[in-house]
């Protein structure tokens, strides 16, 4: 696959302001496990093999187990996730397919039995961020690290 536009480098502006939300979204009270299942789930449900690659390895690096990160995209049909784990990955899904079906009230009260307001705001805005990195990655066909 030959690479398209380098986005970095042709909109520089644009590019350093989503890589400080991204620094600012790092700094929240979410769990660094939590923080890679939004983005490697998210990833996977967008298809995009360059943040999938990226945000697996650091997974790894921060605890996460190969056994689960193998599992995630089936991550309803295992007890390897926990309850609060599994409302988080519902809601990234729901946010991440917003033009199915927008997010379920339901979906949004089962996070509110483990998230603060706070919290629901930065799996929101964590969600949007990786979104729109996946995008940019699928779309000029950025290659693997």
């Amino acid at each position: 696959m030959e690479q398209r536009v380098d986005i970095e480098h042709t909109q520089p502006e644009a590019w350093k302001s989503l890589y400080q939300l991204s620094l600012t979204l790092n700094k929240s009270a979410l769990t660094p496990i939590q923080k890679h299942l939004i983005m490697v789930r998210t990833s996977q449900v967008n298809s995009c093999a360059f943040c999938i690659n990226m945000h697996t390895k650091e997974a790894l690096h921060s605890g996460e187990t190969q056994q689960r990160l193998f599992l995630l995209s089936a991550w309803r049909e295992t007890v390897l996730f926990t309850d609060e784990e599994k409302a988080l990955l519902a809601l990234v899904e729901e946010v991440t397919l917003i033009h199915q079906q927008g997010v379920s009230d339901n979906i949004y009260h089962e996070a509110e039995k483990y998230f603060s307001p706070q919290l629901i705001g930065d799996i929101i805005l964590s969600t949007v961020m990786i979104n729109a990195w996946n995008r940019i990655a699928v779309s000029t066909h950025k290659p693997l690290n």
